[in-house]
């Protein structure tokens, strides 16, 4: 994996880097934003419009001078932050709270692209449901992604590359699988090998191997995981990042002939960044397809992202929750992280009903980190719910897919383009009346349980692209 230029690609993606690197010009000169107030969308109570009052998902009218589109709106608590970007519609200057929002009194703030701040209004974030985990259409999390795992990048980096000594080591901290490179495109990295596989079998580990993808040759890389399969690995990972995005028929091809390669049962995941927002255009609906990866493996690297522990969790698990196969999170040994951080990572998505996580990577952690890993971890807690992902018309990318293409089950005219037009409004207020619901024609998380029950509708991308 590439975890600096994915670094890189998160924060720039959030925006995050843009503090302090504007170029000087027409923007330098002018002041920072005034924020004066915030309102409810629509404002119906005055008890609202004097302090807002709502839920995740809806959206807060923002009144001030010196707003622009674009700019970065945060939300702050005790224990973490997240931002959106602010929008200009009819009603005014809005955005919407976050997903992964923490409940109680938030904070909130303007921020222009040269990082200077407006004053902070208070907004009251309602209280959400305690986390009740759906269970996955996919069916459970197999059996190799379940407990504690560790990422091999280079072998030879990782305990020299002695496996008696990263048995040992792995034994110690409760490690059961080692995920270890086995190739990169369409290239294989011989330190996946049949006498690696024996040698950490030998020491008692599970021996799974991951690619990193490209979606040049989806063929070449889906012959290579088979390759790795039959060296004899107890699962696969396919690694997809931003080289991918855009490329829904290379993700179709190179599915396709992976399951041709290896038969329909063997364990697969995916992993990938973990804002699928921030990453509309990466085919996260066919990597996740039913038939696809049993298992979706978020990169959550809150240090390298620029959040809390809590708040980049919470944005995670909402944002990947749609696509139903079960999860089982990355976090991070790398940069040194406190260990009441990776303690705090363990209890988070243990309370999120995972049954299984692994860190990133052998060769980065620090010593204490394994220290930490070994030690009992802390009992799951109560966590409100971090809310669902709210589309709407205007909105665009893969969850706009995934919606469509549970939708167009009941409407079959409905086309998955990945652009929530009128024909999506319709089709999904339709279905909200058939079901009980307000017609809102966006999605809540009442409306996603009720649309996620349908089958999802399959698209032949490689057919699109050869007629396009």
């Amino acid at each position: 994996m590439r975890r600096f230029r994915h670094a890189v690609t998160i924060l720039a993606s959030a925006g995050l880097l843009a503090a302090g690197l504007a170029p000087a010009g027409a923007e330098g000169r002018t002041r920072a934003p005034v924020l004066t107030g915030l309102r409810c969308v629509p404002a119906t109570k005055a008890s609202c419009r004097a302090r807002p009052r709502v839920q995740i998902g809806q959206q807060v009218a923002l009144r001030g001078r010196g707003l622009k589109a674009g700019m970065r709106v945060s939300f702050r608590w005790s224990r973490g932050a997240l931002a959106t970007k602010l929008r200009r519609t009819k009603t005014g200057w809005v955005v919407r709270v976050p997903v992964g929002v923490k409940a109680g009194t938030i904070s909130v703030r303007v921020t222009d692209r040269a990082g200077r701040r407006s004053r902070v209004i208070r907004l009251v974030v309602l209280p959400q449901p305690v986390v009740r985990p759906r269970p996955s259409e996919g069916g459970p999390l197999p059996a190799v992604f379940r407990g504690d795992g560790m990422w091999i990048w280079e072998l030879a980096k990782s305990s020299a590359g002695n496996v008696t000594a990263i048995g040992l080591k792995a034994r110690a901290a409760g490690i059961e699988t080692v995920f270890v490179k086995s190739s990169d495109g369409a290239t294989p990295w011989p330190q996946f090998s049949p006498e690696l596989v024996q040698a950490l079998h030998a020491q008692g580990l599970r021996a799974c191997a991951w690619q990193f993808v490209y979606g040049a040759d989806p063929a070449a890389e889906a012959a290579q995981g088979a390759r790795a399969v039959a060296t004899g690995a107890d699962c696969l990972v396919i690694d997809v990042e931003s080289k991918y995005e855009g490329r829904y028929a290379q993700a179709q091809q190179y599915v396709t002939a992976l399951r041709a390669a290896i038969g329909p049962e063997f364990p697969v995941g995916f992993t990938s960044f973990p804002y699928v927002d921030f990453h509309p255009r990466l085919p996260y609906s066919v990597f996740l397809a039913p038939g696809a990866a049993q298992a979706n493996m978020p990169q959550v690297y809150w240090k390298a992202i620029g959040g809390s522990v809590d708040a980049v969790s919470a944005k995670t698990f909402a944002h990947n929750r749609l696509y139903d196969a079960p999860l089982a999170p990355l976090g991070q040994t790398y940069q040194s992280p406190a260990p009441s951080e990776l303690q705090r990572f363990r209890q988070i998505w243990s309370s999120y009903g995972v049954g299984g996580l692994s860190w990133w990577s052998w060769q980065a952690s620090p010593e204490y980190a394994w220290e930490t890993v070994a030690a009992p971890a802390p009992p799951p807690v109560a966590l409100a719910d971090p809310g669902w992902p709210v589309l709407a018309v205007k909105s665009k990318g893969d969850e706009v897919i995934w919606l469509q293409q549970h939708l167009a089950s009941v409407t079959p005219t409905l086309p998955v383009t990945g652009t929530f037009g009128p024909d999506t409004a319709q089709a999904l207020a339709a279905y909200q009346t058939a079901r009980g619901l307000p017609p809102t024609a966006e999605t809540d998380p009442a409306t996603w349980q009720v649309v996620l029950a349908l089958p999802v509708t399959p698209v032949d991308w490689v057919a699109r692209a050869g007629s396009a």
